[in-house]
């Protein structure tokens, strides 16, 4: 687990106010994988937010990757989203 990427994402994350953010590192799960052998992670997010309020997934997912944008391809490779709206 690389923790120092998990607190980054949580850092940037923050910028939402989540009300809930969990982040999952599934990086082992893609050993041998193409982005995954020069080290960039895989990561899972589950995000709700008031933020997230009216708009549609791939709204909520803009907002995510927004944030996260100058990580990818490298440090991070992968990341799955699962957003929700706070009530």
């Amino acid at each position: 687990m690389n923790t120092e990427r998990l607190e980054i994402l949580r850092q940037r994350l923050s910028a939402l106010e989540p009300s809930e953010l969990e982040i999952i590192d599934e990086s082992h799960m893609h050993i041998g994988h193409a982005g995954s052998q020069d080290g960039a992670g895989h990561f899972r997010v589950r995000i709700t937010s008031a933020r997230f309020q009216g708009l549609r997934q791939v709204a909520c997912h803009r907002l995510v990757y927004d944030l996260v944008a100058d990580l990818i391809p490298y440090p991070i490779h992968a990341l799955a989203i699962e957003a929700k709206a706070a009530n």
